[in-house]
């Protein structure tokens, strides 16, 4: 395990109900940065238990269990707060189901160091498992977030492996209520963009997990692509309002 903790980056790793597997996640994340906090979102498959039992031996790992099932946004929020309070600039997300490469946390978190201004996100190169619907429907959702940013360079709008400027985030989270669950990710990078947050993309692998591998899936297609259409529909009305900002300073370069 790395033995140099930092004191201005963190690994931030929301959890509902991944199952066991969880475990092998949050190992290979703490191979490779100190602290690495997860965030149990009202998970009632045990793995708070057997999370908190792992934080007992690592003194690297933190866990924070909220009392019931929020969403992903609501846990991030939850995270990067406690972590603002103690001092920390930035988080990196990453999802608890071994769907993201724990190896580029160093590669993510220098990127970040070198640029703090900047957001990281990862940009995912599938592997031939990867369902077709899920590749080609997230072009949807891509497209509308390049539209609602001018193209700023948002690589991918809704992989959830990315280093986040904590500050900002707090900030927009605490001004709306939304983005608190699926439509955290897409809605996060649009607003951060508005703000002046500039992306950075690096490409990272995403695995998808056959059920006897592990892989759990909380995916709903109605219910997260309803979400996901009322997020673009009222963040298409926020950008209308702010076009002439956003292309002053698609034209000028001002990030003020």
């Amino acid at each position: 395990m790395t033995a140099s903790p930092s004191s201005t980056h963190l690994v931030l790793i929301p959890s509902y109900n991944p199952g066991p597997g969880v475990l092998d996640t949050v190992r290979q994340a703490r191979a490779q940065w100190t602290p690495v906090w997860v965030v149990v979102d009202g998970s009632t498959d045990g793995t708070d238990r057997l999370l908190q039992a792992e934080a007992a031996r690592d003194p690297g790992l933190r866990v924070i269990v909220l009392p019931h099932n929020q969403g992903k946004g609501s846990a991030v929020l939850a995270g990067i707060e406690q972590a603002a309070r103690e001092g920390f600039t930035h988080a990196l997300t990453m999802d608890s189901d071994g769907q993201h490469p724990a190896d580029l946390i160093p590669t993510f978190m220098a990127a970040s160091q070198r640029d703090p201004g900047t957001m990281v996100l990862g940009k995912p190169v599938f592997g031939p498992e990867a369902p077709a619907l899920r590749v080609n429907g997230r072009k949807v959702s891509n497209g509308w977030a390049n539209l609602e940013t001018l193209w700023m360079g948002v690589g991918d709008s809704l992989y959830g492996f990315r280093v986040y400027p904590i500050a900002p985030l707090a900030k927009i989270m605490r001004g709306n209520r939304f983005m608190r669950r699926f439509d955290f990710d897409p809605e996060a990078v649009v607003r951060l963009c508005w703000a002046g947050v500039r992306p950075l993309n690096i490409d990272a692998p995403v695995r998808y997990l056959s059920a006897e591998e592990g892989g759990v899936s909380h995916f709903k297609y109605l219910r997260d692509n309803t979400l996901l259409t009322w997020m673009h529909t009222r963040l298409f009305i926020g950008f209308v309002l702010r076009l002439p900002l956003l292309v002053w300073r698609r034209l000028f370069g001002s990030e003020h």
